[in-house]
């Protein structure tokens, strides 16, 4: 059996590599061939060691694939426990991540030395949990507590010049890693440098204001949403400044398993290992060719077309935008351009980006123009009509091997598909506005959609940085066709006298990012209404008829000023609307509807029931994989809170609905 960490004695410099590809998680192996190299290098002549890992990182983290089982010695703060307690000084020389346990390591070692390109982060916090091998109490003790909190609670990781002037690292490395990290351990060595336990270093709380921690919790709170693990975060950082190290350590151990058995890190891991299985199709061979795609055409440059340009224009990807008119491509580059630039005045990113990503989108009425893209999604209208009609012109003008997407909302990309001669290049690729901020894109596989086509795009959307899920073919796919049956039951509660405010701050209440009223007026009103009107049977839906009452009034939502809610013109604030509720209560007593009373349970419950039982049929019918990635549609798609793990996971552990 392979052993992935190697002890070498290079003269009077002990040499621990570890090979663990492809990220060096810290495994079971690792840990146990770390604790055994530690072991060594105490009954060695060794005066100074390097700990470094082969590969492209530093450790990345823990094997979080062992996260819920059984813990299996070595735990890892016993292994160190022993790189801390060495009597020989300890380097630790830190490239491409050092993430979670991977900074601890770091941090347990004596000192610290990285690569100019390398990031440093305690992200546990992503998954419900805090750093529990020691973080807690060691990176106040490095970088300050204000400085520790903000890396622990914002879970972001920080680039090596920021680490290095916080105190996280002593040096950047000036050329090659190893040789720099072996050169300092020989300085060591002639200097009689000794360890420097990172826990018996001080904790700096006497500049801090009074009241600190507990003005701290409540903006963590505010921000975090009540959120266990930030709050337990400052906890621990509290105790590192106010107790013994030994006890303050216990109370970081502590915190840590009373996190990992509560049921918001259950929902947080669940959908990070659900994200990663939803970017694979079970039939697909792992082998399977993809495409290049060097160039993409984009037809419609309104919000969403503009906001897909966006998207690739981030990855690098030139775009050709097209518009049936000059004005309509202006208007729609002039918004590409602000959005960048409001970007640029938030110091996300700089002007020189700005117009390097603007130089990547270029301009086009001509339909001839797109004849050489590897890649055309079409975003106009949600009219089957006019997308048909796009395609076929698309048809005509696009190479052969050119792949032809739409994004569709709701349509049939097998008639879409059939308007062409090539319907095994057509795909559909659903992207959620704003299309430049959103994560989710749903990937819609036709009955004849070939498979390095899937194999292409399912891997084109995470260069673009997007999270793919795949579909098959139904009205709405997986999450409109899931939220028809989630908005229905929110206007059946209105249309029972429920207030459009008291069910949106009910449904926020339990983490959705925004309430389904406030939802639709986001949208539009009139998107679904045209969708529902370009049916060749629009269903009679007293629910839905609601909306059609308000949309042909003229209230389409936040872009008529009107909809659910009245809208601030400048601050687009959202304001309780008695027309609105007038409006509601006249259409229920047209329907013979008597206003009642809702409990929260009753709306939350009212309101998650349908949306689960569709995505049930949902499974059933083939249209999703598995229920994972419903759930990461609906996390990243529709605002579900990810500490509940998804709508399919929340309904599951909540015993929501019985079977």
């Amino acid at each position: 059996m392979h052993n992935p960490v190697e002890f070498e004695m290079r003269g009077e410099v002990a040499l621990i590599t570890v090979d663990n590809p492809p990220v060096n998680a810290l495994s079971q192996p690792v840990r146990a061939g770390l604790l055994a190299a530690f072991r060594e290098l105490g009954a060695s002549a060794a005066r100074a060691a390097v700990l470094m890992c082969r590969g492209r990182t530093f450790f990345a983290g823990a094997d979080i694939s062992e996260f819920g089982k059984p813990p299996a010695d070595p735990w890892l703060p016993e292994v160190l426990a022993a790189i801390e307690s060495s009597e020989v000084p300890v380097i630790a020389a830190i490239h491409g991540t050092a993430l979670g346990g991977g900074l601890e390591t770091a941090m347990a070692c004596h000192y610290r030395l990285a690569a100019a390109t390398a990031k440093l982060g305690l992200p546990e916090v992503s998954l419900g949990l805090l750093p529990g091998a020691g973080g807690t109490q060691w990176a106040p003790r490095l970088m300050g507590i204000e400085r520790a909190l903000e890396l622990m609670v914002g879970g972001k990781p920080i680039a090596a010049s920021e680490a290095l002037e916080s105190g996280l690292l002593d040096r950047m490395a000036d050329g090659e890693l190893e040789s720099d990290a072996m050169a300092w351990a020989r300085d060591m060595i002639r200097g009689q440098v000794v360890p420097r336990r990172t826990s018996e270093l001080p904790v700096d709380a006497a500049q801090l204001p009074a009241g600190f921690f507990d003005e701290t919790r409540a903006v963590v709170a505010a921000k975090t949403r009540g959120l266990p693990a930030p709050q337990a975060i400052v906890d621990c950082v509290k105790a590192a400044a106010e107790r013994p190290p030994n006890e303050a350590a216990e109370f970081e151990r502590h915190r840590f398993m009373e996190l990992m058995m509560s049921p918001e890190s259950a929902g947080l891991r669940h959908l990070f290992f659900a994200e990663r299985q939803a970017s694979k199709v079970d039939d697909l061979p792992p082998d399977t060719t993809v495409r290049d795609i060097a160039s993409v055409g984009i037809i419609g440059a309104g919000t969403m077309g503009g906001g897909i340009a966006m998207s690739f224009a981030n990855a690098g990807i030139p775009v050709t935008l097209l518009e049936i008119s000059e004005s309509a491509l202006q208007n729609g580059l002039a918004v590409c351009r602000r959005n960048y630039e409001r970007s640029a005045q938030k110091g996300r990113m700089s002007d020189a980006q700005v117009e390097q990503r603007m130089n990547l989108i270029h301009g086009s009425t001509a339909y001839a123009d797109l004849e050489d893209a590897d890649l055309v999604i079409e975003a106009v209208f949600e009219n089957p009509d006019i997308k048909k009609e796009v395609f076929g012109k698309l048809d005509q003008v696009c190479k052969a091997g050119a792949i032809l997407a739409s994004n569709t909302s709701y349509q049939d990309i097998d008639d879409i598909a059939a308007a062409t001669s090539r319907p095994q290049d057509v795909v559909g690729l659903h992207f959620f506005s704003p299309a430049n901020v959103m994560k989710l894109l749903e990937v819609i596989r036709g009955a004849r959609t070939a498979p390095d086509v899937l194999a292409t795009v399912m891997k084109l959307a995470r260069k673009i940085r997007k999270v793919p899920v795949l579909a098959r073919v139904c009205y709405g796919f997986i999450g409109n066709r899931m939220f028809e049956e989630y908005m229905r039951e929110a206007l059946t509660l209105l249309l029972e006298g429920a207030a459009p405010a008291r069910v949106d701050s009910v449904m926020e209440a339990f983490g959705m990012a925004m309430g389904p009223l406030a939802v639709l007026d986001l949208s539009g009103l009139d998107i679904g209404y045209k969708a529902r009107q370009a049916l060749e049977n629009p269903p009679v839906d007293a629910a839905y008829g609601l909306v059609d009452r308000l949309v042909e009034l003229g209230r389409l939502g936040q872009k008529s000023g009107a909809g659910f809610y009245r809208y601030d013109t400048q601050s687009r604030k959202r304001l309780d609307d008695p027309e609105a509720e007038s409006l509601i209560r006249k259409e229920a007593a047209r329907l013979g509807l008597p206003a009642r009373n809702h409990g929260d349970d009753e709306i939350v419950k009212r309101l998650l029931f349908p949306l689960v039982g569709e995505g049930r049929k949902i499974l059933e019918e083939g249209i999703a994989q598995r229920p994972g990635d419903i759930d990461v549609v609906y996390v990243y798609g529709y605002g579900f809170p990810a500490h509940r793990g998804g709508p399919m996971f929340y309904a599951d552990t909540a015993s929501l609905i019985e079977d």
